[in-house]
């Protein structure tokens, strides 16, 4: 078997549009309601957070919106983005199927998340605004935040969740080089912060916090506004050039995925590869399987609620129904800070709910193992946020090897793990295990979920 293959596109294939899956879904969005009215919102109640642009597209039932040349003229710095036929992987793990990943590390903060921070960064750049805040779980939103603000001259202020301020210490100096300011959450700096450090000083943070901080301070000066790393409508539909290329480059290998696998935590990694294919599936009878994948310690899709539920621990955001641990819940400190979110982005929870995607969990350690056992083969480490999907992929890959199948596996390997080599060190020194929950305190969490009238 011969090296692994890549396929590449000019930047003469970078989208030209984003696809919007509500155009294509049999059963529309529960309304987003208002946190003291229990009413659905409208574009008023959201503009001290977005400018009007973002609100328009989050709510938007077109297929397709157009990419401002100004955006696409950032992309161009590293889409489109190589798509591999991991041969190599296939060869060590002696199977018939055929794995294919898109590589999302090539962009200027080694990650998917530019994909979104560039054209939130340029909307609000056009409504006048000055200053952006953010949360950050493992850094590599609010480094690609802080990426697309120094491009359109925005300053940008980060809440990173603490554990993974710890954790990952270059982040904060990636943040820092692009110009943006990065500060450990829960704070000193916000009602919020200081609120749970007065509960409890050693808090380690969620992302859960961390939106509450940001939020805050946002809507508490004209000139500031609010970006979202995931979860929202607009965010996930923004990741989608990166499935729609590699739509392109599956023709260029003559081959079609029979399974897709994404890592989630918000839904924006796994919207970005999975929706132009779930599409396919709705609106052109196409069968492909799709898996998400999330961490066993932090399982909104398969042991959390799909009920309305706030998206901060303050209870500052408006309600939004998705699969929810409960606002309240504070994940263990696992090394996949991108994941360590509560909920599960709307979009997602509900084409989950539908039937059109296979949730799934894993442990830190099994997928460790994986990442590894992929590094040694394609040459990549993957962030342990990716390495979520790189188990995925390998267990459908040995599903198929068990079975005959030649089936063809495509997974989005959405950022590499240069800067999460601490997590390697860890657990090659025998540090890293499988972390939890208390059982009692998610009960006590989803006892919590507000009650919205049906």
């Amino acid at each position: 078997m011969s090296d692994s293959i890549k396929y590449l596109l000019d930047e003469s294939a970078i989208p030209k549009q984003w696809y919007n899956i509500q155009a294509d879904l049999p059963t529309p969005l529960s309304p987003v309601l208002h946190p003291g009215t229990g009413q659905p919102i409208g574009p008023d109640d959201l503009a001290p957070l977005f400018p009007m642009e973002l609100i328009a597209q989050e709510v938007s039932q077109e297929r397709y919106i157009d990419i401002p040349e100004p955006v696409r003229e950032v992309y161009r710095q590293w889409r489109c983005t190589p798509l591999y036929r991991a041969r190599r992987l296939e060869k060590a793990l002696d199977t018939p199927a055929r794995i294919y990943y898109k590589y999302e590390g090539v962009s200027p903060s080694g990650s998917h998340k530019p994909n979104t921070a560039v054209p939130q960064a340029f909307y609000n750049k056009q409504a006048g605004v000055k200053r952006l805040t953010t949360e950050t779980g493992a850094g590599q939103w609010g480094s690609s935040l802080a990426y697309a603000g120094h491009v359109f001259g925005i300053e940008v202020k980060v809440f990173m969740v603490k554990v993974s301020f710890q954790q990952k210490p270059y982040r904060k100096a990636m943040m820092q080089t692009y110009g943006a300011t990065c500060v450990a959450s829960p704070s000193e700096e916000t009602q919020a912060g200081r609120a749970i450090l007065e509960k409890n000083p050693d808090s380690t943070g969620s992302l859960g916090i961390a939106i509450s901080e940001a939020v805050e301070q946002a809507v508490m000066a004209d000139d500031t506004k609010y970006a979202l790393g995931s979860v929202l409508n607009h965010v996930l539909m923004h990741q989608t050039v990166l499935g729609e290329e590699s739509i392109l480059q599956m023709e260029m290998a003559d081959d079609y995925p029979d399974v897709i696998v994404g890592c989630t935590g918000g839904g924006s990694n796994f919207a970005g590869i999975a929706f132009p294919y779930l599409g396919r599936n709705l609106r052109d009878g196409q069968s492909t399987r799709i898996v998400a994948v999330e961490p066993a310690a932090c399982p909104s899709l398969t042991r959390g609620r799909f009920a309305y539920d706030f998206g901060d621990t303050a209870k500052m955001t408006p309600l939004v129904k998705m699969h929810t641990l409960g606002s309240q819940f504070v994940p263990s400190g696992f090394h996949a800070g991108g994941l360590r979110y509560h909920g599960m982005g709307p979009l997602v929870s509900h084409v989950v709910d539908l039937g059109y995607v296979e949730p799934r969990a894993y442990n830190q350690v099994t997928c460790f193992e994986a990442g590894i056992e992929f590094a040694r083969a394609e040459g990549i480490i993957p962030a342990p946020e990716a390495t979520h999907a790189v188990k995925g992929a390998i267990d459908e890959a040995m599903r198929c090897k068990a079975e005959g199948k030649s089936e063809a596996i495509l997974f989005n390997l959405c950022g590499h793990g240069h800067f999460d080599m601490q997590a390697y060190i860890d657990f090659f020194d025998g540090k890293i295990a499988d972390q939890t929950y208390d059982e009692s305190e998610l009960a006590m969490a989803l006892a919590g979920l507000p009650s919205v009238a049906a």
